[in-house]
């Protein structure tokens, strides 16, 4: 896929089905204000006794899922159909989606189920060069299910994306990977000291899941984002290193990052929090200014970095 770019709409959108959930965003700059999912409101939901269930999550037929929507702009180029997965090892202290961090709390949903809602967006997905997301929690804490979504995606002829912490990156098999035309690499922090602080575990397995997709010769574009957080994230040299490890993946296959997405803090997932009953650390903390976020993607684009 070109570096460059989203490629522009029609000037008449085409009609979406009445149960789509559509959120309208500026094309260029990832949007912060955006919807988390809307539940999984027209798919259908799967009974079954534990022993089945644990079985069918096994083999990859049954997934937790959260909640999905279809949105522009937003998890990778076009109009997306993303998935919100249930299930996710980090503790991240801004998670807007902090009711995703139990896979016992989603909804049972087959594959099935996912791609024929999937299949009824495909004339969307061509006109607007989109496709599927899955995003999370965290999509590598069901590979299984991940992997049958996303092989059924790439059979319908859609496009294919992952958001990642990459942290779970040893899930990822080769054969998954190979289905997966773009990885949305959330580097949450380049420091490690941060980075445990930020959200619990270590740097060193998202690095090294990066290093993987750039070392494979037919690996997915790379769109690394990162959230600045005001005194938390924001620190110059914390910043230098997380745009000097996406440069490092260029350097390792040239044309692995195409983009790069600085995500200004917001305080969106405060509620939800609150009504989990969960301590919420960043409570106080402000969205940072435009100076300080022109700054960030300074650092990043004096790297040669495509950023928004």
């Amino acid at each position: 896929m070109a570096a460059t770019m989203l490629r522009q709409h029609p000037c008449t959108p085409l009609p979406l089905p009445a149960d789509a959930v559509r959120l309208d965003v500026p094309v260029q700059t990832p949007a912060v204000a955006r919807r988390t999912g809307a539940g999984v409101d027209g798919l259908q939901v799967e009974e079954l006794d534990h022993h089945d269930r644990l079985a069918a999550m096994r083999d990859g037929r049954l997934g937790s899922v959260h909640s999905w929507e279809l949105v522009t702009a937003v998890d990778g180029p076009g109009t997306r159909l993303t998935v919100f997965l249930n299930g996710c090892p980090l503790r991240c202290l801004y998670c807007h989606n902090p009711d995703t961090f139990a896979m016992r709390d989603g909804q049972p949903v087959t594959s099935d189920e996912l791609l024929t809602r999937l299949a009824r967006y495909r004339a969307v997905f061509a006109a607007t060069g989109g496709g599927l997301t899955l995003s999370g929690g965290e999509v590598l804490m069901q590979p299984a299910f991940a992997a049958r979504v996303l092989r059924g995606a790439k059979e319908l002829g859609v496009h294919t994306a992952i958001d990642t912490s990459g942290y779970l990156g040893q899930n990822a098999s080769d054969a998954l990977l190979a289905d997966v035309d773009l990885v949305l690499l959330d580097v949450k922090s380049g420091d490690p000291d941060t980075y445990r602080r930020v959200t619990g575990r270590d740097l060193e397995p998202t690095l090294a899941f990066g290093r993987r997709l750039a070392e494979r010769a037919d690996g997915p574009e790379v769109w690394v984002r990162f959230v600045l957080v005001p005194g938390l994230t924001d620190d110059v040299d914390n910043v230098e290193r997380v745009a000097a490890y996406a440069a490092e993946l260029n350097g390792i296959r040239p044309g692995t990052v195409t983009r790069v997405e600085v995500l200004p803090f917001h305080q969106m997932g405060r509620d939800k929090w609150q009504a989990l009953g969960r301590d919420y650390a960043l409570d106080d903390t402000q969205p940072p200014t435009a100076e300080l976020t022109d700054r960030v993607r300074a650092q990043f684009r004096a790297h040669g970095l495509t950023t928004y």
